[in-house]
C-alpha cells in the first residue's frame, strides 16, 4: 500500500502483521516438509501444525479435533452447509457466500430490521419441522451490527430439545460466520451457544486464503474435497502449515489485545462520526447504535454518488469502500442496504469506513477533513 495513503477499509482486508510473517517464515524455507511424511523432520513439522491447531482451538474454547482447516471463509461456509440436506434459515443481510450456499437447499430468508439486527423471534418464526440449519453471522460485514447470537442459540436449542422429546432425531444446527467479528467481540463457542463457526485469517492481520470451520462433536460433516484423507478425511490436500501457524499467531494477537483495541477503535470511530455528522447533519448512519463493531462506521450522504466519491478520495490518498468488496467488484448496489430498507438515493451515497491497526488519531482526523472537503466539492458540483 502507498505509505501516504490512509486506509479505511479494514473490513475488506488487513495487512499481514510482521509478527505473523515471522512465525510463518521458517515453514516456507527451512521447515518446508510435508507433514504426512514419516521421517523426523517432517514429523516435527506435523507437531508444529497440530500445536497451531491446538492454539486456534484454545482461543475459541474448542477442541483441536473439532477444527477443519480450509482455504478461507467461503470454503468453510460451504462445508458447514453441506452438513445438512434439509431446510435452512438465513437472514437477508448475510454475506454472499452464505446466501449462495443457502440457495443449494430448501431455504427461508428472513428479514433484518432497519438497523441490520436479526431478532431471535424472527428466526423462531421461520423454523419448520424440516429445518436443519440456521446461519447468522456474528456481525454484519457492511453495517457492523453485532447479532444476538446467544438469544438465537436459545431458539435453536429449544427446537432441538422439543424434537427430542417427540422422538424426532432430525438435527438442527446453528452456524455463524465469525469472520468480521473476530478480534472485536467474544468468539467463545460455548458462550455463544453455536454448533459451527467459520473464521478467516485474512480479516485479522493473518494470511489470506486461510480459514477454518469449527464443528461441535455432534455435527456430522460431509467432505467436499476428497483425496488423501487429511483433516480427518473432511478436507483432503497437503496441509497449509505456514498458513495455519500464521493464523494461530494472528488469532492469539487479536485475542490478547481485544479489549484495548476495541476501546481504541471505538474512540476513533466516534470521533470520525462526530466530525462527519457535524459537517453534514443530513447524513444517515446505518447499523445498530449500541450493538456495533468498534471499527465500523457506515454513513450515507444523500445526493452523493458514492462510487465517484471512492475514486475522488483515492486521488487524495484515502481508501474507503461503498460496501462489501464482493458487491463493489460487481458494480452492484449493496444487497444489505436494500434489505434494511434504505432508499436508493440514500444507499447510492453510502460509504463504509472501517478502522483497524493502521488507524491513528492523526490519520483519522486527516481522513475526516479530506472526506468533508470532497463531499462538499461534490455537493457544489451537483448543485450547478
Amino acid at each position: 500500500m502507498d505509505t501516504e495513503s490512509i486506509y479505511l477499509d479494514h473490513a475488506a482486508a488487513t495487512p499481514l502483521d510482521a509478527r505473523v510473517l515471522a512465525a510463518m517464515q521458517p515453514y516456507f524455507s527451512d521447515h518446508f516438509y510435508n507433514p504426512s511424511s514419516p521421517y523426523n523432520v517432517a514429523v516435527s513439522v506435523r507437531r508444529d501444525y497440530e500445536a497451531a491447531k491446538h492454539e486456534l482451538a484454545q482461543h475459541i474454547g474448542a477442541k483441536p479435533d473439532e477444527l477443519v482447516m480450509t482455504a478461507g471463509a467461503t470454503e468453510s461456509i460451504n462445508l458447514a452447509f453441506a452438513a445438512v440436506s434439509g431446510h435452512v434459515v438465513v437472514p437477508n443481510i448475510e454475506h454472499h457466500a452464505v446466501l449462495a450456499a443457502a440457495k443449494t437447499h430448501d431455504h427461508t430468508v428472513v428479514s433484518a430490521d432497519e438497523r441490520g439486527f436479526v431478532t431471535a423471534d424472527v428466526i423462531k418464526a421461520a423454523i419448520t419441522p424440516q429445518t436443519q440449519l440456521v446461519s447468522v453471522a456474528i456481525a454484519n460485514n457492511e453495517l457492523g451490527t453485532v447479532q444476538p447470537l446467544r438469544d438465537i442459540a436459545g431458539v435453536v436449542r429449544g427446537e432441538r430439545e422439543k424434537r427430542l422429546t417427540k422422538g424426532d432425531t432430525t438435527p438442527i444446527y446453528l452456524h455463524s460466520d465469525g469472520s468480521q467479528g473476530v478480534g472485536q467481540v467474544d468468539i467463545n463457542v460455548a458462550r455463544l451457544g453455536i454448533d459451527m463457526l467459520t473464521l478467516n485469517a485474512g480479516k485479522i492481520y493473518g494470511p489470506k486464503q486461510v480459514g477454518l470451520l469449527w464443528a461441535a462433536s455432534h455435527v456430522r460433516l460431509n467432505p467436499q474435497i476428497v483425496g488423501g484423507g487429511q483433516e480427518r478425511g473432511l478436507r483432503s490436500g497437503t496441509e497449509n502449515v505456514a498458513g495455519t501457524i500464521g493464523f494461530a499467531k494472528a488469532l492469539a494477537l487479536v485475542s490478547d489485545h481485544r479489549k484495548f483495541e476495541t476501546k481504541r477503535l471505538s474512540e476513533l470511530r466516534d470521533d470520525l462520526q462526530a466530525r462527519l455528522t457535524g459537517a453534514f447533519p443530513s447524513a444517515v448512519i446505518s447499523g445498530h447504535p449500541k450493538h456495533r463493531l468498534a471499527g465500523h462506521l457506515h454513513m450515507s450522504f444523500p445526493g452523493i454518488d458514492a462510487e465517484r466519491m471512492v475514486f475522488a478520495l483515492e486521488n487524495r490518498h484515502v481508501l474507503v469502500a461503498t460496501g462489501s468488496a464482493c458487491a463493489a467488484n460487481k458494480g452492484t448496489r449493496s444487497h444489505v442496504l436494500t434489505a434494511i430498507g434504505l432508499a436508493p438515493e440514500i444507499a447510492d451515497g453510502s460509504l463504509r469506513l472501517t478502522l483497524g491497526h493502521l488507524s491513528t488519531a492523526e490519520n483519522t482526523v486527516a481522513a475526516a477533513n479530506i472526506i468533508i472537503e470532497e463531499i462538499n466539492r461534490e455537493y457544489t458540483r451537483t448543485s450547478k
